[in-house]
């Protein structure tokens, strides 16, 4: 199955079915399952993506890369499957842990998530899809941290509440 779908879930993350992705994303009401990745270099840097401008919600807004589970992944495998076609590579992911948010984007849709935080580390090639990020950068998360300050209306904001998570709860296994 595609990603045309998401899953729904309760508050504690417990399938209870699945809805038509675009659907899923134009209520408040669609709990479902998102996953996003933190993927660092041996010098401690992020990478950071632009979203790409055909994107429903947020688009051209920066973000670390994230998306939705299919009905039979976990959230590593599906972090992995959607690194490769993102950014043409994969790497071991490590599930930091999840959090709960709903955000509206303007009139045109919203996010009702639980996230996974997935970590990892990657120095090889990146190849981004075109379909998928306008622009791409390594950022140390110092930088990151100033710039979500001076700018927070340019990073989506799974990313904001994501980066907390993961800087609360393993910081120190990948940043130098």
């Amino acid at each position: 199955m595609k990603e045309d779908f998401v899953i729904l879930v309760d508050e504690k993350d417990k399938k209870i079915g699945l809805k038509e992705k675009v659907a899923a994303h134009l209520g408040e009401d669609s709990l479902h399952r998102a996953f996003m990745f933190f993927i660092f270099d041996d010098r401690g840097r992020l990478f950071l993506q632009k979203r790409s401008k055909d994107k429903m919600l947020w688009p051209l807004y920066w973000d670390t890369g994230a998306s939705h589970p299919r009905v039979k992944e976990d959230y590593e495998s599906a972090g992995m499957r959607r690194l490769k076609e993102e950014l043409g590579f994969s790497c071991q992911l490590e599930n930091i842990g999840k959090f709960q948010y709903k955000s509206r984007y303007k009139n045109i849709g919203s996010e009702n998530e639980i996230c996974a935080v997935l970590a990892g580390r990657y120095n090889g090639v990146v190849n981004p899809n075109p379909g998928e990020i306008a622009e791409w950068k390594w950022i140390e998360i110092k930088s990151l941290k100033k710039e979500i300050t001076k700018n927070p209306q340019h990073y989506t904001p799974w990313l904001k509440i994501g980066l907390k998570v993961f800087l609360k709860e393993r910081k120190g296994r990948f940043l130098k």
